[in-house]
């Protein structure tokens, strides 16, 4: 009714203007329609007429992502689709079910791993249904995949991996070879972008399908041209002030888990519970100047550092590269050099869990005393990977402590192969950083561990260790806001005398009602071990309960193990307190992935 009402747009411009009552999608759209107007009423008077824009193609762009870092690329990708004519829609993979897979022609998949090669949180449905028996034939659907991972564990881009093998196995047709992203994955994702783009507008199908990794030699370019973000980000940290450090183990503990305080400016760098903080640390002096002894240097040797600036090598070894953990070159360049001609044996193919084995507690210095002949500076550096921050659970809220954010880090100290070994960014806070130097950190925003929007909706949190921070974030949020919603968390760690974390504060809230209530699990306190998944199941009809009654669900903590065993305890009392079926009890809880009801933070 707007175009027959406006029809002398076809007399003057053959287009519609920005401020017309249309989304970005129907003005294309509609331009092309009166495009082709224009051109049949020009063939009747004098004036040239204008060709019809090619079609716009839709796309439909999915993510599965645990911190946010893929949802992020899915809607930057989405961004550039549009500037290539085409109409992109984006989702999360949890939302698999509402779509029809019989009608889509084009997908990119952007997902990263999460454990050992498992899909993120927001992807295991998906996951479940697509290798599953009844997964829909798509042999119209084209698609590209882009893995998100760290080379630094062993399955490495492993769910994009199989999602990218899956997709082929469906009969779909890859349309541009597979990235795998590092860590820093901007330079590829941006190449991958590029290039897949540019595929589907050619209608052309994929004949290699080869993969194509962070490092390779088409990428060098894309990396220069990549854009630094405005505002404060990995690339541009803000320099923070540490205020607080304070050990919250008792004398006699055998962890030593610490509580930071550090002054932000919130009006240029905020954030929200359930957010990271991101930590970019500096490496140990001593075992800097340890690894430029076994160089046979003095550390003023010049070395071209990973920007492709000159720099000094302990400078370099300092602050911007991994002295830690070996990367998988190194130990290449070191096998043919090392006294342990073990060392080789174990690069060769298939060897990789007695290779991870070897390395178990071994660091860069025990390859440099292993070798016949000093590496050259100059080729060493080249050999390390990327010095890159950490990510750590805010524990606490801006509402509740303005201009400041709190972590609650665990110090890594451990012995191994008759060395003793530090944490890199633990040991960095503990030891290194003081409130007269500046401390670089940005916030990793996480827009899948969020609480609730109705305060009246209550929450369970499970979070033992320092799992414990973002739930005690979550519960001064709530405080600051005075929502109504009741708070249960559950609570464990080794000893109730030396490692009850924030106990004075937990008390408190017990105390005066904030937490509704409180299961502790103490595991040496008692003969038999003790852990939250059995103070669940101990609690399974209440905790039923609260589901019902449209409780969250939330865990955070350490992936390998915990969160399992969190998950399996889940299932277990929705089986005992609601009386379901296995079969039953999974749907149940996939049901709560599906509403954002059941979300975690694992490590």
């Amino acid at each position: 009714a707007w175009v027959r009402g406006r029809r002398f747009y076809m007399q003057t411009l053959p287009f519609i203007p920005e401020n017309a009552p249309f989304t970005a999608e129907q003005r294309l759209w509609l331009n092309g329609y009166l495009a082709g107007l224009y051109s049949d009423a020009s063939k009747q008077s004098p004036g040239p007429s204008l060709p019809a824009p090619e079609p716009a193609q839709p796309l439909l762009i999915l993510y599965g992502s645990q911190t946010g870092t893929s949802e992020a690329l899915a809607r930057k990708i989405s961004t550039a689709a549009k500037k290539r004519s085409f109409i992109p829609r984006v989702h999360g993979l949890d939302q698999f079910a509402q779509l029809d897979w019989t009608k889509e022609e084009n997908l990119l998949v952007i997902t990263s791993t999460y454990g050992d090669g498992e899909p993120p949180d927001n992807a295991s449905g998906f996951w479940a249904y697509l290798s599953g028996d009844n997964a829909p034939k798509l042999e119209r659907l084209r698609y590209s995949v882009l893995a998100l991972g760290d080379s630094n564990y062993e399955a490495f881009c492993q769910f994009g991996k199989l999602c990218d093998q899956r997709l082929e196995e469906l009969g779909a047709q890859r349309v541009h070879a597979r990235a795998d992203c590092d860590v820093e994955h901007d330079a590829t994702a941006t190449a991958w972008t590029e290039g897949v783009l540019t595929s589907l507008q050619s209608n052309e199908a994929l004949t290699n399908p080869l993969a194509i990794t962070a490092g390779d030699s088409a990428f060098s370019v894309v990396a220069e041209a990549t854009v630094e973000p405005s505002g404060y980000s990995r690339k541009r940290p803000f320099p923070a002030r540490l205020l607080v450090n304070r050990l919250l183990n008792a004398p006699g503990s055998a962890k030593e888990v610490r509580h930071y305080e550090i002054a932000l400016d919130s009006s240029v760098l905020s954030y929200e519970t359930g957010d990271a903080l991101g930590v970019i640390p500096s490496n140990c002096p001593e075992l800097v100047s340890e690894i430029i002894a076994a160089l046979g240097c003095d550390g003023e040797e010049a070395v071209v550092s990973a920007d492709g600036t000159e720099t000094s090598l302990r400078l370099a070894l300092t602050q911007i590269y991994d002295i830690c953990r070996p990367s998988n070159e190194l130990l290449a360049a070191a096998a043919g050099r090392s006294t342990d001609e073990l060392l080789g044996t174990l690069l060769n193919p298939g060897k990789s869990s007695e290779l991870k084995q070897y390395l178990q507690g071994r660091e860069v210095i025990d390859v440099l005393h292993g070798l016949r002949s000093p590496l050259p500076p100059a080729e060493f550096v080249t050999l390390l990977r990327k010095l890159q921050p950490r990510l750590y659970s805010i524990s606490s809220s801006l509402k509740a402590f303005p201009d400041q954010v709190h972590l609650t880090v665990g110090t890594v100290r451990y012995d191994s192969h008759g060395r003793r070994r530090k944490g890199i960014c633990s040991t960095f806070l503990a030891e290194r950083c003081d409130s007269a130097m500046p401390l670089p950190v940005f916030v990793q925003t996480s827009h899948s561990f969020r609480l609730p929007q109705n305060p009246e909706t209550p929450v369970i949190m499970v979070g033992p260790g320092t799992g414990i921070a973002p739930f005690r974030a979550f519960l001064h949020e709530r405080r600051a806001v005075g929502a109504k919603g009741r708070n249960w968390l559950f609570f464990g760690d080794q000893r109730r005398a030396t490692d009850y974390l924030y106990e004075e504060e937990l008390e408190g809230m017990r105390h005066d009602g904030h937490l509704s209530r409180l299961d502790l699990a103490f595991s040496r306190d008692q003969e038999e071990k003790i852990y939250v998944q059995h103070r669940m199941l101990a609690a399974a009809g209440e905790l039923w309960q609260w589901l019902e009654e449209g409780a969250h669900f939330y865990v955070c903590g350490d992936a390998s193990r915990m969160a399992k065993d969190v998950d399996t305890a889940l299932h277990t009392a929705c089986e005992n307190g609601g009386g379901l079926s296995v079969e039953n009890a999974a749907a149940y809880v996939q049901k709560l992935k599906a509403e954002k009801r059941y979300q975690r933070d694992v490590y």
